[in-house]
């Protein structure tokens, strides 16, 4: 049966423990995290984002950010902490009261830079003015998706959007549509002058050329499956969708796997131990997870 799965009352109503899931930024919040072996360069995500947009031209000073459901503050505390000199100010956006909080405990020592906001980003950012990058990591998978379509039946919203856009979509279903973040790069796709960040664990994920074996025993048709967590479920996202939408609004878009951005390349450790499935130690057991995890995960960058 079709319906709209949605996280809003879970991230509204109780306090949220990021670590009964895995998320990259968390895995690489600090210099002390075990999942630091594996870098080539032992650096926060956040510091790791700063450097990556650094390089692009993109992150320069003088710079006004917008996080998006920034979770416990690690990501944008990383990028300060690295690159503070650039960023003149910064608004912290999400929808759990509870993450605010601490994401004003842990960003305390930048407080004069930052501003606060609880709502929903699908409402919140396309009328945020002043902002040059919006960053959205680990966060689309929660915004609204359709579940069990079938393409004979769209609900009116969704035919729109597939046929604005010429969004592919299986001949039969049932599919699941991530109609959240479809639109979320719709409204940001109109904002002119703002340039935009995402990262997300991917339906369509796309490998190093170096690294394709991490492809295989990667079962699916490319559209968003569940994933069950505690007390809610997110969706993985259709990057493709994503990048019709901008580019049909002449923005110009790249992506590529999130391995680019953490600095995870090709090596004999790591081919043995995902390719052999080897664990016999601590270390190798880490390396395994990582790599089974991030080797789903894309990033976009849309200017």
């Amino acid at each position: 049966m079709k319906r709209i799965s949605t996280t809003s009352s879970y991230y509204r109503h109780r306090p949220v423990d990021l670590l009964t899931e895995y998320t990259i930024c968390e895995s690489f919040s600090s210099e002390v995290s075990p999942y630091m072996t594996v870098l080539e360069e032992p650096r926060s995500y956040g510091a790791l984002l700063g450097q990556f947009l650094r390089e692009r031209g993109i992150l320069v000073p003088g710079m006004r950010i917008c996080e998006a459901g920034g979770g416990y503050g690690s990501l944008m505390r990383g990028m300060l902490e690295d690159w503070g000199d650039m960023v003149d100010g910064v608004v912290m956006v999400d929808l759990s009261p509870y993450m605010l909080k601490r994401q004003k405990e842990v960003l305390s020592r930048w407080s004069g830079k930052l501003s606060f906001i609880n709502g929903d980003v699908l409402e919140v950012l396309p009328g945020l003015s002043g902002i040059d990058l919006v960053i959205v990591n680990e966060v689309m998978g929660d915004l609204p998706t359709w579940v069990g379509l079938d393409p004979a039946d769209l609900p009116g919203e969704v035919a729109q959007l597939i046929e604005r856009y010429g969004l592919h979509i299986p001949p039969e279903g049932p599919f699941n549509f991530n109609l959240g973040a479809v639109r979320l790069v719709e409204s940001l796709s109109m904002k002119r002058g703002m340039t935009f960040f995402l990262s997300e664990h991917s339906s369509d994920p796309i490998f190093a050329e170096d690294m394709s074996y991490l492809g295989r025993r990667l079962n699916g048709d490319g559209y968003p499956r569940e994933i069950i967590l505690h007390g809610h479920s997110e969706f993985t996202i259709r990057f493709s969708h994503l990048d019709a939408v901008a580019r049909a609004h002449e923005r110009e878009t790249a992506g590529g796997p999130l391995t680019e951005i953490v600095g995870i390349t090709d090596s004999p450790r790591n081919r043995a131990v995902f390719i052999g499935r080897m664990t016999s130690s601590d270390e190798q057991e880490i390396l395994y997870e990582l790599l089974d995890h991030i080797r789903e995960y894309r990033w976009m960058l849309v200017r």
